[in-house]
């Protein structure tokens, strides 16, 4: 095995189970991030994030001393950058994570490693982490330069995993292999396939970044249209979960489940990034954007209409992560709307989330107070289901029956 040491910048959502999943495999992981206390407690042997099993392996590996977390990079032969990549006011991608990675690998770069960015990134990010790596080590040589005989070989391999289920299909995904030259795209392989079971496709750097563009820019089209077909469903006075049903027994037709939005840190912003390159040309995938974004505010309508029924509202909402059965509260169309109600002032507001500990302090601050789904059930008026949680969907329905509910995930309904 040439691999011996890798190393993981950014031990998130990605980077961990990354981290976990190579050093379960008998290679040293050093695992690096900005966050001292994350550090501290993946050294401990515990997790700072929800996946099912993830805490298992970790305590596994960290135990046998395959993997260590520090907040300093050091040597390894091949570093795999799995950092955030949001964007900036205007929907311009936000590099800033990538440079910052860059500058804080360079020092311990050495002839014959391998970088890779498995960060989901807008075209051309790869050949730009490898100009910020050669500004910063110009006595090495780079692909963008050297080609296959770059001291340094580079490539572009997005993560493309389930949140809840991350540590499997790490395991049996395909993954799509870029790197800037071909040399480059053989040794991220021979990487990947020290963990990988699916087929590891080799492209090049330019055409791995848009191919998970695609993959979310697809989805995202495609929520727009079941998000557009449950407000059109409303104002025509059709159950929507019933319509979809039955138009998905055409075997050619599966459209999707709609929602209060779109959250996450992939389909909530990755088509963004298509369109900052080629804003002419991304019409469908901008309007898609834009319908999925305007979601929120019509549940946020719905809600307000309830409300005006009722002399004292109490408004449960049911979910505030944004997606179902796990803790990740990035770009949550839930969380949104619970805070666009507290600021109403519409009455008093229950904030219903199992998989958090704590609900954001700004919740708490607007005048939100946690609360158990059976309490929530108990005292409120109104219900708004935000997520589908196991726990949610687990619950006697009867107890809604005497509520107003604004169900946007189809779960009594």
């Amino acid at each position: 095995m040439s691999f011996k040491r890798v190393s993981v910048v950014g031990l998130g959502y990605i980077g961990l189970p990354t981290a976990a999943v190579v050093a379960s495999r008998g290679i040293e992981v050093i695992g690096v991030d900005v966050n001292p206390n994350a550090v501290d407690t993946i050294n401990q042997g515990k997790i700072h994030i929800v996946e099912p099993d993830l805490d298992i392996v970790v305590r596994g590996v960290v135990t046998t001393g395959m993997l260590r977390a520090t907040t300093t990079p050091e040597p390894a032969e091949a570093f795999m950058i799995a950092v955030p990549t949001p964007f900036k006011e205007g929907f311009t991608p936000d590099l800033s994570y990538i440079e910052s990675a860059a500058n804080a690998i360079a020092p311990v770069l050495e002839k014959g490693n391998l970088v890779i960015l498995e960060s989901t990134s807008p075209v051309g990010a790869t050949e730009k982490l490898a100009e910020w790596l050669s500004a910063a080590r110009p006595d090495l040589s780079f692909p963008q330069d050297a080609g296959d005989i770059a001291d340094i070989k580079v490539a572009h391999c997005p993560e493309r995993v389930l949140p809840g289920y991350v540590l499997q299909e790490l395991v049996s995904n395909d993954r799509v292999i870029g790197g800037m030259s071909k040399a480059c795209s053989e040794k991220a392989v021979e990487l990947y396939q020290t963990f990988v079971r699916g087929e590891c496709v080799i492209t090049n750097a330019r055409t791995a970044e848009m191919a998970k563009l695609t993959e979310n820019s697809f989805r995202d089209v495609n929520i727009a249209f079941a998000n557009e077909l449950s407000i059109i469903s409303d104002k025509l006075k059709i159950n929507v979960w019933e319509l979809i049903k039955l138009a998905n027994r055409h075997p050619r037709v599966n459209i999707l489940n709609p929602g209060p939005g779109v959250g996450g840190h992939c389909i909530a912003v990755d088509p963004w990034f298509i369109v900052d390159s080629c804003p002419d040309e991304a019409k469908i995938i901008r309007q898609a954007r834009l319908t999925n974004d305007s979601k929120p505010h019509y549940v946020i309508d719905q809600v307000e209409k309830a409300a005006d029924q009722f002399k004292r509202p109490v408004i449960a909402c049911l979910g505030l992560a944004f997606k179902a059965d796990i803790d990740d509260l990035r770009e949550s169309p839930a969380l949104q709307i619970v805070e666009e109600l507290t600021k109403k002032n519409l009455g008093q507001i229950f904030a219903v989330e199992p998989n958090v500990s704590a609900i954001p302090e700004k919740l708490v601050h607007s005048g939100a107070e946690q609360a158990t789904l059976e309490v929530a059930l108990e005292k409120a008026n109104i219900i708004v289901v935000l997520v589908d949680h196991k726990q949610f969907k687990a619950a006697d329905k009867t107890l809604f029956m005497t509520k107003f509910v604004i169900d946007t995930r189809g779960i009594v309904n």
